[in-house]
């Protein structure tokens, strides 16, 4: 080959003159069923068809996603936004009424269901918890105003021998119950909670969880006033349209693991038991 470039560099460019020798090299066009068509190119995947599947992936995409959404925005997992109070638990308050009025220092008229034997039982360990018992005419009305005929007139009179002068004495009262001139003589029973352990409309068995002060408050006091921590149960019977006692019994506990509050003056606790009045209890 004489020319310049390998496909000869004459005038005629390109495919002409090869080697100088006056033959021609001729291109063939590729195959095809039409002979005039341009060559064919390199088969290269179709835009549409890369359309089609991006608009497939992304269609799969939202589908997923919105499942995804709706199983978090499913009412059933979601917490309820009702406008319903939670139900109470066995122990709540109720807010009820407990009494319709009192019967001197006992609160009376109470309902002739559960709510009304325990709210019953409560202030019943109030009033037999309070310094009344340790005097005997009042001992008497509040014995008779909350226990039946029959129990009654079983418990005055040992009851009577039991707070005797030589046991007042031993508490620091004279002999009608009275503190010493210048002190208070504090016995108050705090209900902490009630619980029936049997119940129909004519009896009920009820205990009542309870705290107690006892002792006396004052400059002289050799019985500093103490907490005891007691379970008092009552044998309820429905009598002339109320609860009325047929009989009781306590125990000691369940108490707490004392804590650690400074222990207050006796003239604290005397102001304090002095100003701060005693509740009627409800369940």
């Amino acid at each position: 080959m004489s020319h310049d470039d390998s496909y000869g560099g004459g005038a005629g460019g390109g495919y002409g003159d090869v080697g100088g020798t006056g033959q021609t090299r001729t291109r063939l066009p590729e195959p095809t069923s039409d002979p005039y068509a341009p060559p064919r190119r390199a088969a290269r995947p179709s835009r549409g068809l890369v359309t089609v599947v991006g608009v497939v992936v992304l269609l799969i995409a939202a589908i997923a996603f919105a499942n995804q959404d709706n199983t978090r925005n499913d009412p059933t997992d979601q917490p309820s936004t009702s406008d319903k109070a939670p139900a109470s638990g066995p122990t709540d308050a109720t807010g009820t009424r407990p009494v319709d009025g009192k019967n001197g220092q006992i609160p009376k008229g109470f309902a002739q269901n559960e709510q009304g034997a325990q709210s019953a039982a409560a202030n019943f360990a109030v009033a037999l918890g309070s310094d009344g018992m340790f005097k005997k005419d009042t001992r008497h009305a509040l014995v008779d105003g909350i226990y039946t005929q029959d129990a009654a007139a079983r418990l005055k009179g040992p009851q009577d021998q039991a707070y005797s002068a030589p046991f007042l004495g031993k508490l620091g009262l004279d002999a009608n119950g009275n503190p010493p001139q210048g002190s208070v003589f504090v016995t108050r029973a705090v209900p902490v909670g009630t619980r029936i352990d049997s119940f129909s409309p004519t009896n009920a068995k009820v205990s009542v969880w309870y705290t107690a002060l006892i002792g006396m408050s004052g400059p002289q006091s050799t019985d500093p006033v103490r907490t005891t921590w007691k379970t008092w149960t009552f044998d309820l019977v429905w009598a002339g349209g109320d609860w009325k006692v047929a009989g009781d019994s306590q125990q000691d506990g369940p108490a707490p693991v004392p804590g650690d509050v400074r222990a207050s003056t006796s003239d604290d606790i005397s102001k304090a038991i002095k100003e701060f009045g005693g509740f009627t209890y409800a369940r």
